[in-house]
């Protein structure tokens, strides 16, 4: 371990340290273990990053974001020094995909160092809390005595600033030009809701770190529980009142609120890092442009269909005929099964791609709780299809919203994207072919091309008549609407309760399922492209179909069956592994795939 590592555990616990290795992560030789080929420098990456990150598990940690750092700084001098002219596509392909890994993580943690900076004043105990933790990873004995009186100050030092925090925007701006000289240990601290609602969870996260901490040396050593016991208690419910007031005080939010919407704008710069990192060399306000191209073009077309129904050009009642066209409680699992069946028939009569036996036989199907149709209020998919219907638990207007949310006629348009031709074909396929390649597992590709068969099975006139074209427009609609609203959040241009009111106003959801669309958008745990990448992916295979198949240099089967097979990465790659072109070690997107 390098010495200022030492110190920091050294002056953080006072008290010595196991010493350990310095460096912690040695290079590995990835001339000797290219030699197998790029694969198993890529296995080896995951397999060392995963290892580390094991180690270096605190939250907020300085170090392990400086550990982070060296370990990318030596993966980065590794590839360079690798004989790339000498690799095949292939492999090309692989060093391509690890370069942009590390170049993005290295971007990451400068985000993190930023983010990090706008909550320091906020969390400056954070480096109490992972110090401990990282000096009991090294393994040394603690001096209880001592421990316990930091506990001690970290309780008081908490206190202070529960006692210290509170904000609105205006008083956040009264007090932005503050100097240092002009703050007290009872200066308040005004801080923006987002920002507090965000360091809510952190705060969450140390008591977590603490608390697994004081379950490695309680009841072990009883000088430790006879000294700390109290102390760790009393710290314990420090932090958890100050996250509770940060988030219901400063936030504005109900601390049990499961239903509030705090998701947390990354930003333009942000944008573009995960834009270059996804191989997409397109700004987002000519993504927003795109989207708005294609709402146009599924708008004219349902106006089509509600026409064709008799509704003229009030589509919004036409689409209201069509959600209330929905089997009866009891009765969607086995219409999802027949859709299933008759997605794979639709496929294999058209002799569009390969559809493996044990793949149809092999996925299964389970029901969606309540709780978790606040967040997904449709079907998911993969080798388990999740089903979203009402239960007789819900509330009546809840049941009434998803019966006619998932729709006949909507569920067949979901089914082969959840299934087969989509997820669950996609998942079973990267199970079995370049497996190494899951780390660089993109929603482009992954969303992208369940949705690229959206638009193919419309080319297909897989549409038995208006009624299904309308649910195939309403979820088609639907994907121009999440790039407009995520982008637009990620932005800082619209807020969450905008983004609700766009998803129902342009594309016609129910308000609880739209609320639900968003909450799970900027609160879910998704990156903030993902949302963006369902038709942005499937736009890009549409273009690369168009190349490859509209060209005559291969069939539909070909092309589907080879998409299959690159594992889940950025669609440029996998275009440029199709025309069979060696690209060059200095690759930079550039492959502008929407012609409007």
């Amino acid at each position: 371990m390098a010495l200022s590592m030492m110190l920091f555990l050294a002056v953080v616990t006072g008290m010595p340290v196991v010493q350990l290795s310095d460096p912690f992560y040695a290079s590995p030789d990835l001339a000797i273990t290219s030699q197998r080929g790029m694969p198993e420098v890529v296995e080896l990456y995951q397999t060392d990053l995963a290892a580390l990150r094991r180690w270096w598990d605190a939250p907020l940690s300085v170090t392990a974001r400086e550990q982070e750092r060296r370990f990318f700084a030596a993966w980065d001098e590794g590839l360079d020094a690798l004989d790339y002219e000498a690799l095949e596509l292939d492999d090309r392909i692989d060093w391509l995909l690890l370069n942009d890994r590390i170049d993005y993580e290295l971007q990451r943690l400068d985000l993190e160092e930023v983010r990090w900076e706008e909550s320091l004043e906020l969390l400056p105990f954070a480096s109490t809390i992972s110090g401990l933790h990282e000096a009991r990873r090294a393994g040394h004995s603690v001096d209880a005595r001592e421990i316990a009186g930091r506990l001690h100050e970290l309780s008081v030092e908490v206190e202070s600033l529960r006692e210290r925090t509170q904000g609105t925007e205006q008083q956040v701006g009264e007090h932005a030009d503050a100097t240092s000289d002009d703050v007290t240990a009872e200066t308040p601290i005004f801080v923006r809701p987002l920002l507090a609602n965000r360091v809510a969870s952190d705060v969450r996260s140390l008591r977590r770190t603490l608390a697994s901490w004081n379950r490695y040396h309680s009841g072990y050593d009883p000088s430790f529980t006879w000294w700390c016991a109290k102390p760790y208690a009393a710290a314990d419910e420090s932090l958890e009142a100050y996250a509770k007031h940060l988030r219901e005080t400063v936030a504005g939010v109900e601390d049990d609120d499961k239903d509030a919407i705090l998701g947390d704008p990354i930003g333009r710069d942000a944008l573009l890092t995960e834009l270059q990192h996804e191989f997409i060399p397109y700004t987002p306000e000519e993504l927003i442009e795109i989207a708005e191209a294609e709402f146009a073009w599924c708008q004219a077309q349902m106006l089509l269909a509600s026409q064709e129904l008799g509704f003229g050009d009030n589509w919004r009642e036409a689409q209201e005929y069509v959600k209330n066209l929905h089997v009866d409680p009891g009765d969607q699992p086995e219409l999802i099964r027949a859709l299933a069946e008759e997605s794979v028939d639709f496929l294999e009569e058209h002799d569009l791609l390969t559809v493996p036996e044990f793949a149809k036989n092999v996925w299964r199907m389970e029901m969606m709780s309540p709780e978790r149709q606040k967040y997904t209020p449709y079907f998911t998919g993969g080798e388990v299809i999740s089903v979203a219907f009402p239960t007789d638990g819900m509330e009546h207007d809840d049941k009434l919203m998803s019966l006619r949310g998932n729709n006949a006629h909507f569920a067949r348009a979901t089914v082969h994207h959840e299934l087969i031709p989509g997820h669950h074909l996609q998942g079973y396929m990267t199970q079995r072919h370049k497996t190494h390649r899951r780390v660089f597992s993109t929603p482009f590709w992954g969303e992208g091309w369940a949705l690229y068969w959206e638009m193919l099975l419309w080319d297909e006139d897989f549409a038995r008549g208006p009624e299904d074209r309308i649910g195939m427009l309403f979820w088609r609609k639907h994907r121009c609407a999440r790039i407009l609203f995520s982008l637009g959040f990620q932005l800082g241009d619209l807020t969450a309760d905008e983004c609700v009111d766009l998803l129902m106003e342009r594309v016609g959801h129910e308000r609880a399922n739209a609320t639900a669309e968003v909450r799970r958008s900027v609160q879910g745990g998704y990156g903030p492209l993902y949302q963006a990448a369902y038709m942005l992916g499937g736009l890009q295979l549409r273009a690369l179909h168009q190349e490859m198949v509209g060209s005559g240099r291969m069939t539909n089967r070909e092309f589907h069956d080879a998409v299959l097979r690159q594992g889940s990465v950025p669609v440029e790659l996998v275009r440029t592994t199709l025309k069979g072109e060696l690209p060059p070690q200095d690759f930079q997107t550039s492959w502008r795939f929407y012609d409007d």
